[in-house]
C-alpha cells in the first residue's frame, strides 16, 4: 500500500524537470571521463554487460535526484522495496545501451523518469555521443535540445520509419515484417528509440521481448508528454513501481498511427471490445 502524507506538497513538474536536467548534465560530465569502445567490461548474470561508467553514473544520479520521501529503482542499484510504499519514485537507467557503449556505437543514453502513483509523469534522456537532450513532462510537453517538439503526425504505416531492437533483428524476430511497406532501422537502447519517437525523429518503435521499467519509463514519459501513443504488447497502459520491474513488450508511435499499428500487431487494447 502506498502511504501518502497529506501535509506533504509534491514538487511541481517544472521543479522535477529542473532536477532531471541537472542530473543529466552531471551524468554527461561523468561519462566524458570514459571512452566508448575502449572500456573494461564485466558481465552480470544473464550475460548483460556492465562497466565502471554504469556504476559511476548511477552514483551521481542518485546524489542529484533522490530526496527524502522518494523511492529509487535503478538497473545498477540493489532494489530497495520500500519504494513500493512511496508515491514518488525515480526510475533510472544510468546507461541504457551498454552493449553499444562498449562497442563504440553512438546509440546509448542516460534515462531518468519520475513516476507518481505508478505513472511516468516526467522524464529526461541524454545521448552524450550525439549531443541530444530530450526533456518533458505531462504538464509541459517536451523539448528536443531546448526546442519544443512533438511526435510524428503521419497517418499511415506505409513509408513510416520504425526503430527496431538490433538484437531482435539479429535473432530473426523481425523477418515477419519484411515487405510490410515500412522502413525498419535496427538500433540499440530502447530508451533512445522512445526518445526519438517522442520528438518525431522516427514514427514508431516497438519491442517484441519483455523490458524492465528502467529501460522504458523515461521514454514513455516523453512520448505521452508529447502527445504520442504508448501501450504494452497486451494492450494495457504502462504502470511502474511494481515489485517485479519486468514488463511485457512495448509499442510507441505518433497518435494517428496507433489504430493501424495495433491492428498490424494484433493487439486489442484493454477495455475495448473486439466486436466479435
Amino acid at each position: 500500500m502506498i502511504v501518502k502524507n497529506p501535509f506533504m506538497t509534491r514538487p511541481s513538474h517544472a521543479e522535477t524537470l529542473q532536477r532531471i536536467h541537472s542530473a543529466l548534465e552531471a551524468a554527461r560530465e561523468v561519462l566524458s571521463r570514459f571512452t566508448a569502445g575502449a572500456i573494461a567490461t564485466e558481465y552480470k548474470i544473464g550475460h548483460d554487460p556492465v562497466t565502471e561508467a554504469d556504476r559511476s553514473v548511477d552514483a551521481v544520479l542518485r546524489k542529484e535526484l533522490l530526496r527524502d520521501g522518494e523511492g529509487w529503482l535503478s538497473e545498477e542499484s540493489v532494489d530497495d522495496f520500500t519504494r513500493l510504499k512511496k508515491s514518488r519514485v525515480w526510475v533510472v537507467d544510468p546507461l541504457d545501451g551498454t552493449r553499444e557503449f562498449v562497442a563504440g556505437i553512438p546509440e546509448f543514453c542516460v534515462s531518468v523518469a519520475m513516476v507518481e502513483d505508478g505513472r511516468p509523469v516526467a522524464g529526461g534522456i541524454c545521448n552524450p555521443a550525439t549531443n541530444e537532450l530530450f526533456l518533458g513532462s505531462l504538464e509541459s510537453g517536451i523539448t528536443y535540445n531546448g526546442k519544443p517538439a512533438k511526435p510524428s503526425q503521419r497517418a499511415s504505416l506505409n513509408g513510416a520509419l520504425i526503430l527496431a531492437s538490433r538484437s531482435e533483428v539479429k535473432r530473426g524476430e523481425w523477418k515477419q515484417f519484411e515487405g510490410a511497406g515500412f522502413k525498419i532501422r535496427p538500433m540499440g537502447s530502447v530508451a533512445y528509440k522512445l526518445a526519438l519517437v517522442s520528438a518525431g525523429l522516427a514514427d514508431v518503435t516497438f519491442t517484441l521481448t519483455p523490458k524492465n521499467e528502467w529501460d522504458v519509463a523515461a521514454g514513455v514519459a516523453l512520448v505521452e508528454s508529447a502527445g504520442g501513443f504508448v501501450t504494452t504488447l497486451d494492450g494495457s497502459p504502462l504502470r511502474c513501481n511494481n515489485r517485479d520491474p519486468l514488463l511485457k513488450g512495448l509499442i510507441a508511435c505518433g497518435p494517428a498511427l496507433s489504430g493501424e499499428l495495433l491492428a498490424r500487431l494484433n493487439i486489442q487494447p484493454v477495455g475495448q471490445s473486439s466486436g466479435v
